[in-house]
């Protein structure tokens, strides 16, 4: 069964797995040219234009498979040498040219960047084109094309240009860490730093200390991925690893819930705080709105408090969709509460570094999270949980407006239309990746059948109503 989306992720988990298995042998630093040799291991090249250059990149992705650059502090890198392959981009005039006689390309350019040829072909001067689009506007046979780079047109921050050396540049004032870029590189030029070998030696350091216990959080989306196995046994896998407890941060999610709705109805107005490449976008790019982002912690921060509170050695790892909660969990505010990170695509690497067949394991079972929690997965899943909230909590005479907004784009029109006032609505739920969770760059795989499985999971809750969900956690 083919568990990944794309070859890319694929050889970005061989790296992981690689990493991850001489980690737990205590032989990763003598190891690290073996490393290289196992993902490239012929003489010929598979990927590139030599050998050497391909060792050369994998070398690279074994250094953010360690943790990256300590010296830059997103969680997003580029690997310059991998990142050669892709046309500069900007628009181009195609074969679809007909040379017609109106030229209404030539006379849309402000700048004189467009000419004809004797033949009448239309030819753009890239000193001069300012890349307006105008020319591609009015082209009766749409003969003028915007060729942009792959990063560039995943990028809906406009965070990524391009270097001297035609590589892909990275602004971090403007990043959200949403990992887009990352997914959607057809040479896996961007990559997340991993902090695998971080959360491999909490776990050591719990089997050779009895001192401290570690929790493994997860998120809702884990029930859209390892559809190979069940549930309950992915949940095995991760005991496995060395966990003391599993909890759902759609417990988290609960509390979140019920806590947002009361904020809402005596703010009046409200966005949502869960999506952290959200909550970084408004601080960024609107922060006349900041003021206006909920004041609860995320699912995950706020089970992971609780987790600390009733159990004052406990250590939380997060484990879900998202590269942004690597940049999340590191937040002064966070910080207390998660001690690290890794996603879906790293867990499966973990597996595999150990052998673990998680489909040949029994089920393991873990307190339940409400249905409302758990939709927090997907899309229109938080204004849904929130709408419950004010009944449940009930709040009369609060007309619940939600604006849910299912990508970045979409954030963007609803938190512009608040800034000029112009909103239909009082509650901005903002998801960055399309889909929500379940469309995070740290996914296995992504698509429409995600939200299914979610949906499916969510209504084998034992609990209808959130504050059930949380009273039975409290009494736990």
């Amino acid at each position: 069964m083919r568990i990944f989306d794309t070859k890319v992720q694929h050889l970005k988990y061989k790296v992981l797995r690689e990493v991850a298995r001489f980690a737990w042998q205590d032989t990763l630093t003598e190891n690290l040219i073996n490393i290289t040799k196992i993902i490239v291991p012929g003489k010929e090249p598979t990927m590139r234009c030599c050998i050497y250059k391909e060792q050369a990149i994998v070398a690279e992705r074994v250094k953010l498979a360690m943790g990256g650059n300590p010296e830059n502090k997103n969680v997003i890198e580029v690997i310059d040498i991998a990142c050669d392959e892709c046309p500069m981009g900007g628009y181009e005039v195609t074969d679809a040219c007909r040379g017609c006689l109106a030229h209404r390309c030539e006379d849309a350019c402000k700048k004189g960047a467009i000419t004809i040829d004797r033949n009448q072909k239309a030819h753009i001067d890239k000193d001069k084109c300012v890349e307006c689009g105008l020319c591609s506007k009015v082209c009766p046979y749409s003969a003028i094309i915007n060729y942009k780079r792959p990063c560039e047109r995943a990028c809906k921050v406009k965070a990524i240009t391009m270097d001297e050396n035609k590589a892909a540049k990275i602004n971090d004032e403007k990043c959200i860490s949403c990992g887009a870029c990352v997914y959607q590189c057809p040479w896996g030029a961007i990559n997340d730093k991993s902090y695998i070998l971080d959360v491999i030696n909490i776990i050591k350091g719990s089997q050779n200390n009895t001192n401290y216990k570690v929790y493994a959080v997860v998120a809702p989306a884990i029930a859209s991925q390892f559809v190979y196995a069940k549930l309950g046994q992915v949940l095995s896998g991760i005991k496995e690893l060395g966990f003391y407890d599993i909890v759902e941060a759609a417990l988290g999610a609960d509390i979140v819930a019920l806590s947002e709705a009361k904020e809402l109805t005596e703010k009046g107005f409200l966005t949502s705080s869960c999506c952290p490449a959200f909550v970084s976008y408004v601080k960024k790019q609107f922060p006349d709105l900041s003021e206006y982002i909920s004041h609860n912690l995320s699912p995950m921060a706020t089970i992971a408090k609780k987790i600390k509170q009733d159990d004052a050695n406990a250590k939380v790892i997060f484990i879900g969709p998202c590269t942004a909660k690597k940049m999340e969990f590191k937040n002064q505010d966070v910080a207390p509460y998660v001690d690290s990170v890794i996603t879906f695509e790293e867990l499966q690497a973990w597996f595999d570094s150990k052998d673990i067949e998680i489909n040949t394991l029994p089920e393991y079972e873990i307190a339940n999270a409400s249905y409302y929690g758990r939709i927090f997965a997907r899309n229109c899943g938080l204004s849904e949980a929130v709408a419950e909230g004010i009944k449940e909590r009930g709040i009369e005479g609060f007309d619940l407006k939600a604006v849910p907004c299912d990508g970045i784009e979409a954030c963007r029109v609803a938190l512009l239309k608040a800034t000029k006032r112009m909103l239909d609505g009082n509650f901005i739920e903002g998801m960055a990746c399309v889909g929500g969770c379940i469309g995070g760059a740290g996914c296995l795989t992504h698509g429409d059948v995600n939200k299914l499985h979610v949906d499916k999971h969510s209504k084998k809750s034992s609990f209808t109503q959130i504050a059930d969900a949380v009273d039975a956690m409290n009494k736990k």
